[in-house]
């Protein structure tokens, strides 16, 4: 089984600033201290992007779910918002976010560990109408992505792969300058580059900082192959005018060094 990819956290600062929608101003970083304990109390690590999170902004909601934080030792296990509240864990699962009024739950599978890579835990829905337990994310950097691109009105990405993507990280930034966009950057470099315009079957995933463009199809069977082409060259002949660069973009992303 390919591991997720690891939550891209330069791209995820990106997400969160680009989010105000999120909530979580005024920022209240969570000291070191306050992690720790949590940690302690909950009886396993915090998975790296969500604890990534609480040190940097503290709290938060999404799509109407609050985000649960960390709070002072001695309160650690008495308010409601603490993910260390003795009601939070429950075997082999973590809830750290919520809708109120029985709406769906989002939690941490702490028994699949490894799954994700990087430390990371998927993240599992358990719907507020039915009780089931359905997949969201790969990570908490990836439940993040999948929500703003929601809130966004992308769905859960412009193709299946893409899609697959977000749900680990919102976004992948390479050493070699290739950025493969996240949910809130996309919608503008393709209307920058009228993608729409003039290649409407396709859409602009990325590019390499350098002119050229990572193209994949919108629609039909072929949205698995990726091809490379030059921003200034746009048009609908992407596949024959193009260069093929790969036909399973995470695989290619995890051999140039995005894996966790």
């Amino acid at each position: 089984m390919r591991r997720a990819l690891r939550p891209d956290l330069t791209l995820l600062r990106e997400l969160v600033e680009d989010s105000p929608e999120l909530g979580r101003r005024p920022t209240r970083p969570a000291p070191e201290q306050w992690l720790r304990d949590a940690e302690a109390r909950i009886g396993t690590a915090l998975p790296p992007s969500y604890r990534w999170w609480l040190a940097e902004y503290g709290r938060g909601r999404t799509l109407g779910a609050d985000i649960a934080t960390v709070v002072p030792p001695e309160y650690a296990e008495d308010v409601h918002e603490a993910v260390s509240a003795p009601w939070r864990r429950s075997a082999d699962r973590l809830r750290f976010a919520g809708e109120p009024d029985g709406g769906n739950e989002y939690h941490f599978a702490l028994d699949r560990t490894g799954e994700a890579g990087a430390g990371e835990f998927p993240v599992v829905r358990r719907d507020g109408l039915d009780g089931e337990e359905y997949p969201e994310a790969e990570s908490f950097a990836g439940f993040l992505a999948v929500h703003q691109a929601r809130s966004r009105g992308l769905g859960d990405g412009p193709n299946p792969t893409v899609a697959r993507l977000w749900r680990s990280t919102p976004g992948v930034l390479l050493d070699s300058g290739v950025l493969v966009y996240g949910p809130h950057g996309i919608r503008e470099r393709n209307e920058t580059f009228e993608v729409a315009r003039y290649a409407p079957e396709w859409v602009l995933i990325g590019d390499d900082s350098g002119g050229t463009g990572l193209f994949m199809r919108r629609h039909g069977r072929d949205r698995t192959r990726v091809y490379r082409l030059g921003l200034g060259a746009i048009d609908e002949n992407v596949e024959t005018e193009g260069e093929l660069v790969t036909d399973d973009l995470l695989t290619w992303l995890e051999e140039a060094g995005a894996a966790g």
